[in-house]
């Protein structure tokens, strides 16, 4: 999720945007040019096959990694020319949810939702507690707060990466759920995009939860991508969006007489 900006911005302007970017580690190509764009207050999920480079996105928007060539432009800042030490600003609008909700084994729930507000804001200790409190009870887990992560069930560990990301970009956030729990965070990403009018960006291979909560889709392809509305890729009949889509047993096929 992106924080929504203070501009004039409409929600239909690109609040992340990836243009001709070519990513490599060392002789291993991800892309040669992805450009996409991620609107502001949208959800949107990126698809692709194993090693088409989903959470490479994610972490090049983060700058956690450098691409070849090309330019990343988040909340308009061009973040390529930005040294390592400038980053700081803009990795403050942005939180991971990573795919094992990525908590610190040694604190409680509580103190991991505690601990960035007390490293990045000024809030007193009985604002910050009481931030913490509304965030848990967001997520429905406000009788959990004096838990270990060890203690809890990864539906739960995910909830609590979601309760503690202030701005989030999410990778692989329904891997290894059940179903009830897959939908329960699909329910719980859609209540923060539609109350908090935030911009989300989800790494995901889940088809069914994609083409249900997805204001846009990105499907990333060896040699470009494609993106749409879910309708409009589930009425594409470019043969590459049918045989990705026909791959994903819980997605019906498109229909024969359908028109992107």
């Amino acid at each position: 999720m992106v924080s929504p900006s203070v501009t004039n911005a409409t929600r239909d302007d690109p609040h992340v945007e990836l243009s001709r970017v070519r990513m490599a580690f060392g002789d291993r190509e991800v892309f040669r040019s992805v450009s996409c764009r991620f609107r502001r207050g949208r959800i949107s999920v990126v698809l692709g096959g194993s090693g088409s480079g989903k959470s490479t996105v994610l972490r090049l928007i983060g700058g956690l990694v450098r691409p070849q060539a090309g330019s990343i432009r988040v909340d308009g800042d061009d973040i390529l020319q930005r040294s390592e030490r400038q980053m700081y600003p803009i990795r403050k609008k942005l939180g991971m949810m990573f795919q094992d909700g990525a908590l610190l084994d040694s604190m409680t729930v509580f103190e991991n939702l505690a601990f960035p507000l007390r490293e990045h804001t000024a809030g007193s200790k009985a604002e910050i507690a009481a931030a913490v409190r509304a965030s848990l009870d967001a997520v429905g887990l406000s009788r959990v707060d004096d838990l270990l992560p060890g203690q809890l069930s990864g539906g739960m560990v995910k909830r609590v990466a979601l309760a503690r990301a202030i701005i989030l970009l999410c990778d692989e956030p329904f891997s290894g759920l059940d179903p009830i729990s897959v939908k329960l965070i699909e329910g719980l990403l859609v209540r923060v995009n539609r109350q908090l009018h935030a911009t989300v960006i989800i790494v995901s291979h889940h088809i069914a939860s994609t083409m249900r909560m997805a204001d846009n889709v990105i499907l990333l392809l060896p040699d470009g991508t494609i993106d749409g509305t879910a309708e409009e890729l589930r009425r594409s009949t470019d043969p590459r969006v049918v045989a990705f889509l026909n791959e994903g047993a819980d997605v019906p096929a498109p229909a024969a007489d359908a028109r992107w």
